[in-house]
């Protein structure tokens, strides 16, 4: 049937019941409507019939029908996005890491990993271009901000998924992130322990540090590895203890050290007069280290930086290649 949507369940929406993931993603159909569909076996979820009380796990992929335009309780959804040749072949050669559980990209600055309002072209609507000859389509387990480069792992099946989910879930994965910030921070090494929670009117939400009662637990822990002669920017390496939306852009910026180009949380600051600096957000998700659901040994993926931060680096007089990159190595 044309017009078929599959949508891979974030990290965010694992335990939601179906009904209600329908009602954050489509909130224009209706329960009837949805029931309806769901009696129909329009909508499964990994491929099998499901009831409206089904809890979804991260990773599992959701059959999004085509919804009518014009008909009572359902919205007008846009056409699933299909890749080009060229876009198809790009993702394939992004690709890090292959085994028979997992996949790892470099994803680029600038590509969503899911849809959202008026985001058409995201890397879920791309991951059949990542099959190699699989069974099952790849799932994310994970998320990247759309303007943060760098590693991204998927499972390559649904068992895969399951584990990869648990063990972010459990915290044994370990993240490293390369960022410019400005300014630079009074403690070399430091913890931020900030709770976060979403603020604002709909479509306009920022993420912003809460009361203890009021936000969920956020912790970063960082470096500074590399400072400007007139200490105007500095390079840190981050590792985020926890996985909140935005989290390290919001704890820089609640330090006082915005992420550079970051102009949602750090605003005019984030954009200092700097030659030759790209006004690009200055994230990278350089390293992960996770079990590998197939051997159970870690794996540790890298992924280089990407052509702006390697001229932002130039600019700010930082090495690249610095051992002092990775200070949590362990």
């Amino acid at each position: 049937m044309s017009g078929v949507e599959n949508r891979t369940v974030g990290a965010g929406d694992a335990g939601q019941r179906l009904d209600r993931w329908f009602r954050k993603h489509f909130p224009a159909l209706g329960q009837g409507g949805l029931q309806k569909l769901l009696r129909k076996g329009q909508v499964r979820v990994d491929g099998r019939r499901a009831k409206a009380n089904h809890r979804l796990e991260a990773g599992q992929v959701v059959r999004v029908p085509p919804l009518s335009e014009g008909k009572p309780d359902q919205p007008v959804s846009s056409p699933a996005y299909t890749p080009t040749a060229q876009e198809a072949e790009t993702l394939r050669e992004s690709v890090l890491y292959r085994d028979e559980a997992v996949l790892a990209i470099d994803k680029p600055a600038g590509l969503a990993v899911q849809g959202g309002s008026g985001q058409r072209k995201h890397l879920d609507a791309m991951l059949d271009a990542l099959r190699f000859g699989a069974a099952e389509r790849p799932r994310l387990v994970h998320r990247l901000d759309k303007d943060t480069s760098g590693v991204l792992v998927l499972a390559r099946s649904a068992a895969a998924a399951r584990s990869l989910t648990r063990a972010f879930r459990d915290g044994t994965v370990r993240k490293l992130y390369w960022a410019a910030v400005l300014g630079q921070p009074k403690l070399k090494y430091g913890e931020i322990d900030l709770p976060l929670g979403k603020s604002g009117p709909k479509g306009r939400e920022k993420m912003l540090p809460m009361a203890p009662d009021a936000g969920e637990e956020a912790l970063t822990r960082y470096v500074t590895v590399a400072t400007t002669g007139r200490r105007a920017a500095s390079w840190l390496a981050l590792r985020p203890v926890t996985g909140r939306t935005h989290q390290l852009r919001v704890h820089c910026a609640a330090i006082g050290h915005p992420i550079l180009g970051d102009g949602k949380y750090g605003g005019k600051q984030a954009f200092p007069e700097i030659d030759g600096l790209p006004g690009q957000l200055l994230l990278h998700a350089r390293s992960i280290a996770l079990p590998d659901p197939a051997s159970g040994v870690t794996l540790r993926i890298t992924a280089p930086p990407p052509a702006q931060f390697l001229q932002a680096w130039r600019a700010l007089g930082f090495d690249p290649d610095s051992p002092r990159g990775d200070p949590f190595e362990d």
